[in-house]
């Protein structure tokens, strides 16, 4: 045996193909099991797709590059654990696209900021960073308040649908409606709520009157991290 892996090794082309089959064997091994399943990803109780609001405060959040400061993925060590919350789990992130996880926190991780401040907190938090954390070297985003959202919510969702996210016909249908409802004090948002389970309503920028794209990201602000009730879970869903 040792003679004949000597004859190889010192054979050019025979190592090359050799080593590409191999690889080719492994690749295969690997992959194919993956188009026999449907996701790899196991349904978690409380995770749903984002409501039109919460999707356009999404858009905003990326648009303004805030993933390049703030991470969402909390990692299982005791330090991020003690500081930020349960450890994410794969679920939490299954209808976001592109994922949200971040490569490094110049800011702290939002993965749970969800609930964690009011609305007025983050519209001020938005306007002037730092009168709310001194120190802080985030940029000052005081015209999302000034900015009327734009967005074309039935579009959104069916391009959303068209890559996995599960929005049904009935999602679809009362998108502009649930774009505006979220966002009004004053409307009745039980159909919305059922749509949307925890789904946090109100004025978020201080104008009811008005759209703006502050409301949005901070409708998209306030739900992260909240859906999924941790203490429920099954120790296989928290192994994802």
């Amino acid at each position: 045996m040792a003679i004949r892996h000597a004859a190889i090794e010192k054979n050019a082309p025979l190592l090359l193909i050799l080593t590409l089959i191999t690889v080719a064997i492994g690749g295969l091994v690997e992959i194919v099991p993956l188009f026999t399943i449907e996701t790899t990803i196991e349904d978690v109780k409380g995770v749903r797709p984002y409501s039109p609001l919460e999707l356009a405060g999404r858009d905003v959040y990326v648009r303004e590059g805030c993933y390049l400061c703030h991470s969402q993925q909390i990692r299982p060590f005791r330090d991020e654990v003690e500081r930020y919350g349960h450890y994410s789990i794969a679920a939490e992130s299954k209808y976001d696209h592109p994922f949200q996880w971040g490569s490094k926190r110049t800011g702290p991780d939002l993965a749970r900021v969800g609930g964690k401040y009011s609305n007025e907190w983050h519209v001020d938090h938005l306007r002037d960073p730092q009168a709310m954390v001194p120190g802080s070297v985030m940029p000052a985003y005081a015209f999302l308040a000034e900015k009327p959202l734009r967005f074309d919510a039935p579009a959104n969702l069916r391009a959303s649908r068209s890559v996995g996210v599960p929005y049904d016909d009935a999602m679809i249908a009362a998108a502009a409606a649930d774009l505006l409802v979220q966002a009004d004090p004053e409307a009745d948002a039980d159909a919305l709520r059922a749509r949307y389970p925890k789904a946090v309503t109100g004025d978020f920028d201080g104008h009811p009157k008005r759209l703006t794209e502050m409301d949005a990201l901070v409708a998209y602000l306030q739900m992260l991290g909240t859906l999924v009730e941790f203490n429920d879970l099954s120790p296989e869903d928290l192994q994802q």
